[in-house]
């Protein structure tokens, strides 16, 4: 699986052209070619800080925001690896709190690039390869890391005991089947417990496993308790805040920075994984602060003031990437009542995804192409859609009323989104 990437500065597109001409062989799998390549770097991820190793199939990009808002609300220099990026390629490597420069990515890029030209390596795979690279070079205080794709086979599960802190699994579903419910032999069949099969792949031995409990099925999290003994690994379910009845030393936890029920849950990952682990100490005041102030572009993220919201004069725009059946339940708890929703998505994901747990509450649909990326039409939305062209046009064509507007599907739209609307992340 490719990724698309684009820098306007000139030596960092240099590199990103590079990255885009590589691709994984059908059929490989394994941790060889990303071992091998850190090999030749001097085996960076070793010599990383206490690190928090996120896997799960949504709620674990949140989960790492999470944990970086504790982690820095108690004073600690934070490295976070995420994916995929929005807009920059440089989202993907936090170094001490900051987004990597330009400069020092095109540097790092060529390096990793060049080590591993002969080993074949993946756009993902020189990705962590450089991350890890830098957070070896850079001092700090904790890592975090977000599983790309799975987690048995993922080139992030390169992580050793030694450097984790603790692992957690956010919550499951079905989503990238071609890969994670390949048939294999010797792995379980029913496409849930395969899912948890391969993300409980990060764990071992000895490094507390977090999840959080009624977060996942029973058969899912079966097979995670399961892979969790046989690895040795201390398996903990923590409760979720959702109750509204968990306290922090005496304080109530306070309504989640990131916005959305579901935020609940991965708040209490967080809270689980640092509160279990004892390489790194962080206080409750810390954890109740970074929960409040966490943040985590295009999950549930209401547009600030920028060119496109000006189109929708006073209505409410939300943006949220989510694009699986999963992500649509949560999308559709965190809005109350009618709204127009506008979508792209791309080809590979199933198109009731976030129509079905919407029904009966959605306005006007209106369907957009995925920038860079082959997307349902409109025809596959069902005879209420119409297309338009690009979010500009969807956004002049939505009635003036007082429902809010939903722009959701993809994360690479979500991006265009928040260049468009001059909402870079940073």
């Amino acid at each position: 699986m490719k990724d698309f990437a684009r820098s306007d500065n000139t030596a960092v597109q240099a590199q990103l052209d590079r990255l885009a001409k590589l691709s994984v062989p059908d059929g490989r799998l394994g941790l060889e070619t990303i071992l091998a390549l850190l090999e030749r770097l001097g085996n960076p991820h070793r010599k990383l800080p206490p690190t928090f190793h996120v896997a799960g199939t949504n709620g674990k990009g949140s989960t790492c925001a999470f944990l970086r808002a504790m982690l820095e609300a108690d004073g600690y220099k934070v490295h976070v690896t995420t994916s995929p990026h929005l807009v920059r390629y440089n989202e993907r490597i936090r170094v001490a709190g900051e987004l990597i420069s330009d400069e020092r990515l095109a540097e790092l890029l060529a390096e990793v690039l060049d080590a591993g030209e002969d080993l074949g390596p993946s756009f993902f795979e020189v990705t962590i390869a450089a991350a890890f690279a830098e957070f070896a070079r850079v001092p700090a205080d904790a890592c975090v890391v977000e599983v790309g794709l799975g987690g048995r086979f993922d080139a992030t599960n390169v992580l050793e005991p030694e450097v984790l802190a603790a692992c957690g699994i956010a919550a499951l579903g079905i989503d990238h089947e071609r890969f994670l419910l390949a048939p294999e032999e010797g792995v379980p069949t029913e496409p849930l417990a395969r899912i948890a099969f391969e993300k409980a792949g990060i764990a071992k031995q000895g490094v507390p496993l977090v999840t959080v409990r009624g977060n996942n099925a029973p058969q899912a999290q079966q097979v995670i308790k399961a892979i969790a003994e046989r690895e040795g690994a201390p398996l903990h379910e923590v409760h979720s805040f959702e109750n509204g009845n968990i306290y922090i030393d005496d304080y109530h936890y306070p309504e989640p920075g990131i916005r959305g029920p579901h935020q609940h849950r991965n708040a209490a990952l967080a809270n689980g994984m640092l509160r279990l682990q004892d390489r790194i100490p962080v206080s409750g005041d810390a954890i109740k602060r970074g929960i409040g102030s966490a943040f985590w572009p295009a999950r549930m993220q209401l547009l600030g003031p920028g060119p496109l919201t000006a189109l929708a004069g006073r209505q409410d725009i939300w943006l949220d990437g989510g694009h699986n059946p999963s992500a649509g339940a949560a999308i559709a708890k965190a809005i109350d009542g009618p709204l127009h929703l506008v979508l792209g998505m791309l080809e590979n994901k199933d198109p009731r995804s976030l129509l079905d747990p919407l029904e009966g509450r959605i306005r006007s649909l209106t369907v957009l192409p995925v920038p860079g990326h082959e997307a349902h039409p409109v025809e596959a939305f069902g005879s209420d859609a119409r297309g338009a062209a690009n979010i500009e046009e969807a956004l002049f064509a939505i009635p003036a009323d007082d429902y809010p507007i939903l722009i959701a599907g993809s994360l690479y739209l979500a991006g265009e989104v928040l260049r468009l609307n001059d909402e870079l992340p940073v």
